[in-house]
């Protein structure tokens, strides 16, 4: 495949002036790509796709993605961190779900993505 090259070297600075305008700061850009990495591990993607059908405590996750329950309660401790799961008591256990509704916005937006290449 051939690389497309610009033959002239051309600064359209109206374009660019107003690009530069609406860029996030770099402290946003890196928090952006700090929050889409938490989504790159195929584990993570599995808990978060039981927590988007119900409210699960580390057992149940163990059991649905059929890991340990130490490797689930690592990354669940990764996703709390990224404040995409919350977790509540009843009594002894613990009842991991979704923080909010975004986070099911975000899933199911990637899954169209993916579904449509």
């Amino acid at each position: 495949m051939e690389q497309e090259l610009c033959e002239v070297t051309v600064i359209h600075e109206n374009t660019v002036k107003r690009v530069k305008e609406k860029m996030p700061e770099d402290g946003l850009i890196y928090d952006m790509a700090e929050f889409f990495k938490v989504f790159a591990d195929s584990t993570r993607m599995k808990i978060i796709y039981a927590l988007l059908e119900d409210e699960l405590c580390v057992c149940d996750i163990a059991n649905i993605v059929q890991t340990t329950q130490s490797a689930i309660s690592h990354q669940l401790r990764i996703l709390k961190q990224s404040k995409l799961v919350k977790y509540r008591k009843e009594g002894k256990v613990v009842y991991y779900s979704l923080d909010d509704e975004h986070i099911s916005q975000i899933v199911k937006k990637g899954r169209e993505h993916i579904e449509e290449l």
